[in-house]
């Protein structure tokens, strides 16, 4: 998938996902069962996600290359980066204590927190547009808690699936 692409995919993502939790009802909203996240959770956890991610996009690239390294191999496929991931959860990954969102309460605001996740995901997307080029996508690696060593390319492509990801867990939570 091309930078002009993801730009877009992750636009989307962000508008359904910001779109879907304004319509969901405020009980349901901060309602968490048992172990299970709340949506707020869900979100909160994305913006923790997308706040963390953003600041890989925002090092100097020298900095990056210097501390994480250079990739060995080329970027994965969206697919493939899905089931990479999804073969990670399967055998038990989950997320490491710093992107664990911690319980919240109706006090905090439904919308407060939709906007938090809107404001994070456009300051993530305008990193990615503004600084760096399609190339450089696949020139430089960041580390991820799950995967490992990705390319910044695979670490977009989690991105725009980690929303959706996190979408599909809302919506079934909310329906229950």
């Amino acid at each position: 998938m091309a930078k002009d692409e993801i730009i877009k995919q992750l636009h989307a993502a962000s508008k359904e996902f910001s779109d879907y939790c304004c319509n969901v009802n405020t009980d349901k909203f901060f309602h968490q069962s048992g172990e299970k996240w709340s949506a707020a959770q869900n979100i909160k956890h994305l913006v923790i996600s997308a706040n963390a991610t953003r600041l890989v996009f925002n090092l100097p690239k020298f900095f990056t290359k210097l501390y994480v390294g250079k990739p060995n191999r080329p970027s994965r496929s969206y697919d493939e980066l899905v089931n990479k991931y999804n073969l990670k959860l399967q055998h038990g990954g989950k997320a490491s204590s710093r992107f664990i969102p911690p319980a919240l309460s109706s006090a905090i605001g439904k919308d407060s927190l939709v906007k938090s996740f809107t404001l994070s995901m456009n300051k993530l997307i305008n990193a990615i547009e503004k600084k760096w080029t399609d190339p450089q996508l696949d020139q430089y690696i960041a580390p991820h808690p799950l995967l490992g060593k990705i390319t910044l390319r695979e670490l977009c492509y989690f991105t725009i699936y980690h929303t959706h990801h996190h979408l599909a867990i809302i919506k079934e939570r909310v329906s229950l």
